[in-house]
This record gives C-alpha cells, sequence and structure tokens, in this order.
C-alpha cells in the first residue's frame, strides 16, 4: 500500500507505519538525552498510545526503567485501512521495551469498560509481579458507556452562553477558516462530564486498590489544561471546561481516598498547550497553539509533548522541584502562562489577518507537529514506497480485549 494522508476537519484518517516509527524513536531518543530520575518501575497507562499518554510512557521506560502496560483503543491494518497511529506507536514502543530488556503490555480496546479493569487487574496479579506504582490517565475519547447501567453518553465541544466564532487553522491546506461553537443545552454539558470527568478515573482507582494491586506510596495523575484567556470560553467555562473542573474535584477526592488506603496521592496536572490528536480539532485553539508556538521558540522554551512530560515527571512528580498552585494542580504550564509570553501571544492575535498570519504565527511548526503524529511529513522517508502492512505488523503482541 502506497499511504498518503487523509485529513479532513483537522482529523487524520490515516497514519504511515514508518512515520510513527519514527516519531517514537524520536521521542526515546530525546528521553536518552536527558537525566534518568528514580521513578518508579512498574506503571498502568489508560490512553498511552497517542499524545500525552505515549510521552509519559515513553519517558517512564527510558527515565526510570518502567515496565508499563497500556490500554488504548486503537485499529490495526486491514483491507485498506493503514491501521491508527496509536496502533503502530503500540508496536514500535513495544519494539523499544523488548531490546530494552522492560515488559511493554497492550490490551487494546475500551479503557471505560469492566472487562478492561478486569484484564489489567488479572495481568498485574499474575504476570506483572503483583503491584503498580502509577497509574497515568490520559484517556481522550468523545463517548463512553457506563458499564454500570449500560447507558452510553456522548460528549460534545459547545460553549455556554453566546455562540463563539472565531478563526482556526485547516491543517489540510494550511487556511484560516472560521468556525462557530453553538451554545450548550444543559444535557450537552451533563453528557460530556459523563465522558470526559472523573467517574472513569475514580472507577479504575477504586477497583484496583479494591483488587490489592496498589503498592504503598502508590500515585495517580491525570492531565487537564486551563489556558489564557482567548481559549477560556473553551477550556474553561465551556462543556469540556465542565468536565475538566469535574476531573480536579475527582482529583481531591481520589487524594483523600489513597492517603487513607496506601498513604498515596491523586493530581491533576495543568499541562501546557500543545499540538496533539485532540487539540487539533479544537476551533480558535490552533491559531492560539500557532501563536503561542512562535513566541515560545523565539524565548528558547518551547516544549512538545514529550520534552514537558519529561520535565514534570523528573523535576516534580519524582523530584524535589514541585510546582504546585492553591488548587493541588501541578503546574507544568507555568512557562506558557508567564505574563510575557501570554503578552506576545496576544499582541500576534490582536494583529494577525488572512494576509499575515504566516508571518506572524508558526503555521508551518503546527502542522508540521500534526502531520509528524500520523506518520506524515519527514524528509527522510519515502512516502512513495509500497508498504506491506502485514509484514509490518506480523510480530506485535498487542491484546485486544
Amino acid at each position: 500500500m502506497i499511504i498518503k494522508p487523509t485529513i479532513r476537519m483537522n482529523v487524520a484518517f490515516n497514519a504511515h507505519p514508518l512515520g510513527c516509527k519514527q516519531y517514537v524513536e524520536e521521542q526515546i531518543a530525546y528521553a536518552k538525552t536527558q537525566k534518568p530520575f528514580a521513578g518508579p518501575k512498574k506503571v498502568l497507562i489508560l490512553g498511552g498510545s497517542t499524545g500525552y499518554g505515549l510521552s509519559s510512557r515513553i519517558a517512564l521506560a527510558v527515565g526510570s526503567n518502567a515496565d508499563t502496560i497500556n490500554v488504548s483503543y486503537e485499529a490495526g491494518p486491514g483491507g485498506s485501512r493503514t491501521g491508527t497511529a496509536g496502533w503502530w506507536n503500540n508496536v514500535y514502543f513495544e519494539e523499544y521495551a523488548k531490546s530494552a530488556g522492560l515488559i511493554a503490555k497492550d490490551f487494546i480496546g475500551d479503557a471505560f469498560s469492566d472487562a478492561a479493569r478486569d484484564a489489567v487487574i488479572n495481568y498485574i496479579k499474575n504476570e506483572f509481579g503483583g503491584k503498580i506504582d502509577l497509574l497515568v490517565y490520559s484517556v481522550a475519547s468523545g463517548k463512553r458507556q457506563d458499564p454500570k447501567t449500560g447507558e452510553t453518553y456522548t460528549s460534545s465541544l459547545k460553549v455556554i452562553g453566546e455562540p463563539l466564532t472565531g478563526e482556526t487553522i485547516d491543517i489540510g491546506t494550511g487556511n484560516v477558516i472560521e468556525r462557530t461553537l453553538e451554545p450548550a443545552e444543559q444535557s450537552d454539558i451533563d453528557n460530556t462530564v459523563k465522558v470526559m470527568g472523573g467517574a472513569d478515573w475514580k472507577l479504575w482507582v477504586e477497583a484496583l486498590n479494591e483488587a490489592g494491586v496498589l503498592a504503598n506510596g502508590f500515585k495517580t495523575v491525570t492531565y487537564s489544561y486551563i489556558g489564557p484567556k482567548a481559549t477560556e470560553r473553551i477550556y474553561r467555562s465551556g462543556t469540556i471546561g465542565k468536565a475538566k473542573e469535574d476531573m480536579e474535584q475527582t482529583a481531591h477526592g481520589l487524594n483523600s481516598y489513597l492517603e487513607n488506603s496506601v498513604h498515596g496521592m491523586a493530581a491533576s496536572v495543568v499541562c501546557k498547550a500543545v499540538v496533539t490528536r485532540a487539540s487539533s480539532v479544537i476551533p480558535i485553539f490552533p491559531m492560539y497553539g500557532a501563536a503561542l508556538m512562535k513566541v515560545m521558540k523565539a524565548h528558547n522554551i518551547e516544549e512538545k509533548t514529550d520534552a514537558q512530560i519529561y520535565r514534570f515527571m523528573q523535576e516534580m512528580l519524582y523530584g524535589d522541584k514541585p510546582e504546585i498552585d492553591e488548587a493541588g494542580r501541578y503546574r507544568p504550564d507555568a512557562w506558557e502562562m508567564r505574563p510575557e509570553i501570554q503578552a506576545e501571544v496576544d499582541a500576534i492575535l490582536e494583529q494577525v489577518t488572512a494576509d499575515n498570519y504566516r508571518q506572524l504565527m508558526d503555521i508551518d511548526g503546527f502542522i508540521a507537529d500534526f502531520m509528524h503524529q500520523n506518520g506524515f511529513g519527514y524528509d527522510n522517508i519515502d512516502y512513495e514506497a509500497d508498504l506491506d502492512l502485514e509484514t509490518l505488523n506480523a510480530d506485535n503482541q498487542l491484546e485486544k480485549l
């Protein structure tokens, strides 16, 4: 199969395996340049195939020699399908872990399901040493079936109050287009909280604890975003924002629960704005992200997911430089939120037009990051080559639930 990118509405519908391999290998290579840290040895990551979850898995494996379990909802190649980027990321991370003498177990399926919890708990008990030190919750999904009631909830990307119209980047063309977010009904808010809030994280922690597989001093974190005024109506006061608030409240409850049960802790981690498969589809965000990238590169403090998560793990969660706010949240986004950085970003966003946006913002950098996450845009890869996906996929040990 010859694979060319298929992108619509900032969603990639295919992936290039060799590009995904390079994407994973570049993150591993970056981690190897950093100072190792005394972190966890047995880790469970929910949503560890892309974005912050994948970067967490790589940082912990390389920096702390951690064995990892990952649960992710991905599709392998077959027929005319290339397989998802996350599928190939799992395949090539597994290849690295094997060469490094580390355990890398992948369960492919619905992380929201009781079947996933049961499979993971059985694996921990029987093949993973019996206990885990860390759970990273990094699940991004548009739907969730409540395992207790069987009801399926669908999240929505809406604002509260008046509609919000703003400009965004069409990654397929590189052009600036206008998008409008519609106002949410109460049911939209409730359903988004059901999908993207803290309910599933809580179910996982309680199930793992009741099964007796949490080590003394166990930690769990989830990733969040606050951002500036430019994205406030989406990320803080919109449907996503309400789900994030619920997740942060869940962190407080889980922190008390774990303190009492295993002398452990739970926390929300506020990350900086980065290009991910999830963030790219959010209207307005790509404009802010491209402006921020331009400014942070100029100040030599730009971080992609790999650098940010390695710094968080090494310095904050397992180091002596925790940056924690009054709400108990870790704040690796502090560099983004510096007043001088935000002032420069605001100045760009105020000046930007359809004629000057490529000069004022790092559009090319934003698009390149997106393409790399799907295995495209690497100069050293021959995208005219005919790939045998069956052979590339032959040796993986990914277990479908």
